[in-house]
């Protein structure tokens, strides 16, 4: 997560000149498009943070691995004003012990895209200091992560990766600051060299709808698309896109008619703006899913 107009992460009202703190909560529906609140939240906030002091957590992504939800997000360390990663553990996915810091770089961390691919996990964070999209490998999962190689070279905000016919896609925005144009790109393998979509940037000048807001899911067969709406602030609230074709030369997608799909509560941790989903599908077909939320103090 950054900024709307600088390289410093912290977000302040342009109107009181306050901070703006992110949380982490848990929201649970029938489907990924009917989440709500489930329990008390957030279930993290900076206030969890033992090992750094922290400003504020979010960009949540998590996953269950032998019967343990593992959960990792930013965690913007107040002594170098640089997002770290972080992770926390949960066994029933509501109650969550914090963990450690697993990843810092010398620049600036956010949005822990994780994912498990055949034997290995991976991890995909946002690192536009890096100046590519770079791909990690957990050398010893959870905490031990080693960088694998960089897949797209640019400062590419919020890199979503996802599967779908045999090939690796890449949504980006190539523009972090503007938040108004997505890009798109594939790969035959994960390790393999990625190029762009012959109509990437698939979006151009529309803030509301360009910038990713989370994991893509493969959901009734199609991919699903959960995007920030950053009209008329940034992180305003999460929409939801459904990609009714995606081919090395095609692309289609309509917005749902549940979108938005989070919204602020107008009061308590998340009053001011949501702007990041990670839903995954339970053994019974319900949904869980972790969050983040914005109160502007």
């Amino acid at each position: 997560m950054k900024t709307p107009a600088s390289s410093a992460p912290t977000i302040r009202s342009s109107q009181t000149g306050k901070p703006w703190i992110w949380s982490i909560g848990i929201y649970a529906g029938k489907a990924p498009l009917q989440l709500s609140p489930a329990g008390d939240n957030p279930v993290i906030s900076a206030a969890s943070v033992t090992d750094v002091p922290a400003r504020f957590v979010a960009d949540p992504f998590m996953l269950n691995v032998d019967g343990l939800w593992h959960m990792f997000f930013e965690v913007l360390n107040n002594q170098n004003d640089r997002g770290e990663i972080a992770m926390a553990t949960s066994r029933d996915g509501h109650s969550w012990q914090y963990g450690q810091i697993v990843m810092k770089e010398p620049f600036h961390l956010s949005y822990p895209y994780v994912f498990r691919w055949q034997d290995d996990f991976y991890m995909i964070p946002e690192a536009l200091g890096a100046g590519a999209v770079r791909l990690y490998r957990a050398a010893s999962f959870p905490r031990g992560w080693v960088h694998v190689k960089d897949l797209v070279p640019g400062t590419h905000a919020d890199p979503s990766i996802f599967r779908f016919d045999d090939r690796w896609w890449l949504f980006t925005c190539p523009f972090p600051y503007q938040h108004d144009t997505l890009s798109l790109f594939s790969a035959p393998d994960l390790r393999s060299s990625w190029t762009e979509h012959p109509l990437s940037p698939l979006i151009t000048g529309n803030r509301s709808i360009a910038r990713p807001g989370g994991r893509v899911l493969i959901h009734d067969g199609k991919p699903l698309r959960f995007t920030q709406d950053c009209l008329p602030i940034y992180g305003t609230q999460v929409r939801a896109f459904a990609i009714t074709e995606l081919t090395a030369s095609t692309y289609k997608e309509h917005e749902v008619p549940e979108s938005p799909v989070l919204v602020p509560a107008g009061s308590g941790w998340n009053s001011s703006g949501m702007h990041h989903v990670d839903a995954h599908r339970l053994d019974d077909g319900t949904f869980l899913a972790c969050v983040d939320g914005l109160k502007n103090f």
